[in-house]
């Protein structure tokens, strides 16, 4: 899981009420004894209804834009469009927690959300992904964010693939998940029908983030993505897109470096970007099969009308949106994640175009829990744009701003990344503002992203950098996050002893780095010499 969400951008894609008529996806799974849907609704112990439960579902890798333009064609996505008719962890931005990239989260003392809602009297119970804490990611991955501004480049992943299962009749691709979410449904029917307390249950989902690769043979470290024929039956092929590119040449210089790194500037047939976008939509569609189960429970168990359900993502996906797989990136199919809400006291069928941040997940939680919310946030609840009493329901008096920040420090991206949004337009800066040229965007007439018009409207795009630079002094945090990744190479490099140059050279860069090892390891010498005081 790339931790960036407390910057990413998303939109808030709807909210939802108490309705409970039986929803389409289950037609003809409550009825039959024996199927997922039997038994018929159970008793729970009652308690007082005017404080809910809450269920947050997040996903990995979820492209937003499935859920939040309207008539997706692409993709069967049954749950989530039932939540829009009826429809994080720390709340500080990346610079405050100082959580540079994958292998730095935040602190293991951290008071997270859930944190204070247990605090609050709510019973917590966790299943899935969680790594919002340090130090659950491969060498590879730290030494390739602490060298991303080396003057090189290698490449950090394998050629993206697809692999289909066989199999026309399985569904359950990602096991992992699946048993996770066995365990949060076997919770709520064993324990959380008989919690007198409102409960948060909080499930971690991998998918549809692509399958990790080997580390030996002939695929070595390209990244899959996979399913079998059952999803992909969800795909409608004749309404993928295949994007556009910019020829490499025009490329803007963080953009090709992302996309070396990520093994995506040799030649691709249509069909290779076709499939790999086929596979990424029927992982999605797994996902979305996943998040079904837990709202089926809830209905089973009559514990719906009483339970705020939330379902986001991380990141998106880019799927080879600008020539580039993963995340890492400010365009839309990485930046624009889902959020789903509905529940007790939330609007039903409401479409909210207002442009929100993860960092509103924890004050939004507090907010609808009844916990006071302290003022230190960056995030902003949105109970007042989502209830159906408005502010009434909110004990937020904090008008949600007109812009969002979102920022990048880790792999595959050699410079600090940072981008704003207000209105139609986005705004990317990068490392200290001079050094790698700044892009502007239009999305009311170019969605797509393919022509940045900075130069064009200079009145534009420095009146964004200076709102910018108000949020945040980007240049500065810039140049910490470089002092914190030579030092912790040099700490790194000095553990290693003797062993550093064979250690470097067999990362998963090794195909590269072994035709010319000299050249590499004096390119991070000159780098370590230069502008460090440590």
């Amino acid at each position: 899981m790339q931790w960036w969400s407390v910057g990413v951008v998303l939109m808030m894609a709807s909210s939802a009420g108490p309705a409970l008529a039986v929803p389409t996806p289950w037609a003809g799974r409550l009825k039959q004894k024996g199927s997922p849907g039997w038994p018929p609704p159970q008793r729970v112990t009652v308690r007082d209804p005017s404080v809910p439960n809450v269920v947050l579902v997040v996903s990995d890798s979820f492209d937003g834009r499935l859920t939040f333009h309207p008539g997706n064609q692409t993709v069967a996505l049954p749950f989530i469009n039932f939540m829009k008719k009826h429809a994080m962890w720390s709340g500080l931005f990346t610079h405050l927690t100082e959580s540079w990239n994958n292998f730095k989260g935040l602190d293991q003392n951290y008071t997270t959300w859930m944190d204070l809602l247990q605090k609050s009297g709510y019973h917590t119970q966790k299943f899935g992904k969680l790594d919002y804490t340090s130090g659950h990611h491969s060498i590879s991955n730290r030494v390739e964010a602490w060298t991303r501004d080396v003057d090189f480049l290698l490449h950090q992943e394998g050629r993206p693939m697809v692999n289909l299962i066989p199999d026309k009749t399985k569904a359950r691709i990602m096991e992992e998940d699946w048993q996770n979410t066995d365990k949060a449904t076997s919770w709520l029917r064993k324990e959380a029908i008989n919690i007198t307390q409102p409960f948060v249950l909080y499930l971690g989902l991998n998918l549809p983030h692509p399958y990790p690769s080997p580390y030996t043979g002939e695929n070595f470290g390209s990244s899959t993505f996979q399913t079998s024929p059952y999803w992909l039956k969800k795909v409608f092929y004749e309404a993928i897109k295949i994007p556009k590119w910019s020829p490499l040449s025009e490329m803007h210089p963080v953009d090709y470096y992302s996309s070396y790194t990520k093994n995506c500037t040799g030649q691709f047939t249509k069909k290779e970007i076709r499939d790999i976008r086929a596979f990424y939509y029927a992982m999605c569609a797994e996902t979305d099969a996943m998040l079904g189960e837990i709202i089926l429970t809830l209905y089973q168990l009559n514990l719906l009308q009483k339970t705020v359900v939330i379902f986001t993502s991380d990141h998106g996906e880019l799927a080879m949106d600008h020539r580039q797989f993963y995340k890492m990136s400010m365009y839309e199919a990485s930046s624009h994640v889902p959020l789903l809400i509905m529940g007790p006291g939330i609007k039903a069928n409401l479409h909210v175009p207002d442009l929100v941040s993860l960092v509103d997940i924890y004050p939004t939680l507090l907010d609808i829990a009844g916990v006071p919310l302290h003022q230190n946030l960056s995030g902003y609840s949105l109970v007042p744009l989502s209830s159906e009493a408005s502010s009434n329901n909110s004990k937020s008096t904090r008008p949600h701003p007109s812009w969002i920040l979102s920022e990048f420090h880790g792999c595959n991206v050699n410079a600090s990344t940072y981008m704003l949004r207000i209105d139609k337009w986005k705004y990317i800066a990068y490392s200290d503002g001079a050094s790698s040229p700044p892009q502007l965007f239009d999305l009311s007439s170019d969605p797509d992203e393919l022509t940045n018009i900075a130069t064009r409207f200079p009145e534009i795009t420095h009146s964004l950098d200076q709102k910018l630079r108000s949020i945040i002094n980007y240049p500065v945090v810039s140049a910490s996050v470089h002092q914190y990744n030579k030092k912790q190479f040099i700490s790194w490099k000095d553990s290693l002893g003797q062993n550093y140059t064979k250690v470097i050279a067999n990362l998963r860069w090794h195909q590269d780095w072994l035709k010319e090892p000299i050249k590499y390891e004096s390119a991070i010498n000159q780098w370590l010499k230069t502008n460090t005081n440590l």
